[in-house]
């Protein structure tokens, strides 16, 4: 379900702008309010959603579960640290869903220049940095020698 912007409840601050995986929420130059370029390349991650403090961003649910007709609301409480879903069907009838929060608190994340530098050896690696010490693992599981779809 890509997201979409109430103009009206938008104050363009950009926090929607920073936090898009995919880029594609910018702040109109004219009328200062956030908006997303390009729907079809959403990644459906509802950052954007969870990040705007004046809950202007919504999502346009898809017509094979939410016919015409329907709404799809989403609203992130700060307080209690959850994200809740309020479907209505075309039909009147309503769902809502509540959900935790599970993000990791706002700027907890190390940034790049916390970690070392890898080591020259490790860039042939087809491990990523840091793994498995920032999966918090002592090591990434494997498949055993010889298991099927492996080399023996």
């Amino acid at each position: 379900m890509p997201t979409f912007v109430y103009m009206g409840r938008c104050d363009g601050c950009g926090q929607c702008v920073d936090i898009c995986p995919s880029d594609i929420m910018h702040i109109d130059p004219v009328y200062r309010r956030s908006y997303n370029v390009e729907p079809n390349f959403c990644w459906e991650c509802y950052s954007c959603v969870k990040a705007c403090p004046q809950h202007a961003i919504d999502v346009r649910g898809y017509a094979d579960f939410n016919p015409l007709g329907h709404r799809v609301r989403v609203h992130r409480d700060t307080e209690l640290q959850t994200v809740a879903w309020k479907i209505r069907y075309r039909d009147g009838r309503i769902k809502e869903f509540e959900f935790p929060i599970r993000t990791t608190p706002w700027g907890s994340l190390r940034g790049p220049s916390d970690y070392a530098a890898p080591a020259t050896k490790d860039l042939d690696s087809v491990m990523l940095a840091h793994e498995p010490e920032a999966l918090h693992v002592e090591h990434l599981p494997t498949l055993p020698r010889g298991a099927a779809g492996t080399a023996p």
